[in-house]
């Protein structure tokens, strides 16, 4: 109980308790430096005191890429059921039911179809904040359905990735969905359609070792993070130290395993330009 709180009639009514903050006005840069979150969404989310890309969802990404933030979502009525019964600290089920709960989304990516800079495109998202991107059933199956969605409409494939692997939770049906992704990917190349990845911080475990880093066209933002196995396992295994940078996206340009780093707030026009490149209005 509060020490220091008036009582008494004649000195007015009783003083409040202090009241906290409301959260997400304010962010901290990694420098230090306290901005305000208006200010940073002006700034695509990066800080301008240190060019950090902070990290975002998909709808924040939605909402950067597509013209004036319009788009339409497709198969939102996708959602992992539990055919493995799996229990670890909590019942797989009540797991998802807190998730959904919490964060407002229903599994681990969304796909949106509209505009950007004019062209029709199809991006699908990955949210870190939902059991850590995790690939599960949901996700092989929205790929493939939106894969789909481009085959039919003729629209270029983009995927955002933000994960941190496969979703233990479903076990070998999580690491099926590998193999069904690419099986899709084939499809969209057979139809000349462009599919082109962006890799964002985090980016890890086989989505990275996977349809991750077989797109026509790579992007990376600067400073992402991004590789199969963390840093500290890998040191372990081979038993010498790493390089410097090792894993971040500046490092695997240097070594070609992205095709460019591009800045979020030029990401928009990277990307448009690149489809025009690789499949021409005619």
């Amino acid at each position: 109980m509060p020490w220091f709180i008036r009582r008494k009639k004649n000195i007015t009514t009783p003083t409040e308790s202090k009241k906290d903050v409301q959260k997400g006005l304010w962010y901290k840069t990694p420098s230090g430096k306290i901005i305000e979150t208006e200010e940073l969404k002006a700034n695509c989310y990066v800080s301008p005191e240190d060019d950090h890309h902070v990290q975002i969802g998909s709808e924040e990404y939605f909402e950067i890429l597509f013209d004036d933030g319009k788009y339409k979502e497709l198969d939102t009525n996708v959602q992992s059921k539990d055919p493995l019964n799996w229990t670890d600290t909590q019942p797989y089920v009540d797991r998802l039911k807190s998730i959904k709960k919490k964060t407002g989304l229903t599994d681990s990516i969304r796909t949106g179809a509209g505009k950007v800079e004019g062209r029709e495109i199809v991006i699908s998202c990955m949210d870190f904040k939902f059991i850590g991107g995790s690939l599960g059933s949901v996700m092989g199956e929205k790929i493939a359905r939106a894969i789909d969605y481009c085959i039919k409409n003729k629209v270029p494939y983009v995927i955002i990735t933000q994960s941190g692997g496969a979703r233990m939770m479903e076990a070998a049906i999580s690491l099926m969905q590998l193999a069904k992704v690419e099986a899709k990917l084939v499809q969209l190349s057979e139809h000349q359609i462009p599919y082109i990845t962006i890799l964002t911080n985090p980016s890890f475990g086989g989505i990275t070792a996977s349809f991750g880093s077989i797109g026509d066209v790579i992007m990376a933002e600067p400073g992402a993070l991004i590789g199969f196995a963390g840093p500290r396992v890998i040191k372990e295994t081979i038993g010498r130290d790493l390089p410097e940078g090792f894993q971040t996206s500046e490092f695997l340009l240097e070594k070609g395993f992205v095709d460019m780093i591009v800045h979020r707030k030029k990401m928009k026009g990277k990307l448009k330009e690149v489809v025009d490149m690789l499949m021409p209005i005619n």
